[in-house]
């Protein structure tokens, strides 16, 4: 039996064999496509990977308390003797040393961003609001443990380990900060 050859010696079988490799190429992408984008993050997720906030209304020694992926965040505005007060503290003094340029941005020295979580065992401090108890050090005072931060969100006392997470975070304006 003759195998029959097109002119340019590709046999019929030859051509089969390729569409059907093709057409299980093409069936095993689709097949692969929704298993793929299911891994995506949702609209829910991604809508909170961020946050931004309007800080224009904050007085100089006042906070605010907002959510960040589903934590409390605080944001402050430091008095210029509370940036002096914590500017004086010797960094051999504090069990997690940072100076307070280190948790600032340039250019925005009074504005203090920090995760409203206690580095101990993730108890949310006291002190943002107006009123609350802030602690020997007129910071923040983690009521389930006794950690007290001063107010650059530096662990001084108690047994929570590291000071205050700063999270990434921009100003997009003046007045406007982008967090995540």
């Amino acid at each position: 039996m003759a195998e029959e050859r097109g002119e340019d010696g590709v046999r019929r079988r030859d051509f089969i064999n390729i569409a059907a490799v093709g057409a299980a190429g093409v069936g095993g992408a689709v097949t692969l496509l929704p298993l793929i984008s299911q891994m995506a993050p949702s609209k829910d997720v991604l809508a909170e990977s961020s946050t931004e906030l309007d800080i224009s209304a904050i007085e100089p020694g006042q906070a605010i308390k907002a959510i960040f992926r589903k934590q409390p965040l605080f944001v402050k505005r430091l008095t210029e003797e509370e940036i002096s007060e914590e500017n004086a503290v010797p960094l051999g003094d504090l069990r997690d040393p940072q100076t307070l340029d280190e948790r600032t941005q340039e250019g925005h020295r009074d504005i203090l961003v920090t995760m409203g979580v206690c580095t101990h065992l993730g108890c949310v401090p006291l002190g943002a609001a107006e009123g609350e108890v802030k602690g020997e050090y007129g910071g923040y005072f983690c009521p389930c443990h006794g950690s007290h931060y001063d107010s650059a969100g530096r662990i001084r006392k108690g047994p929570a380990p590291t000071n205050l997470e700063v999270p990434e975070y921009a100003f997009t304006s003046d007045t406007v900060i982008q967090v995540g």
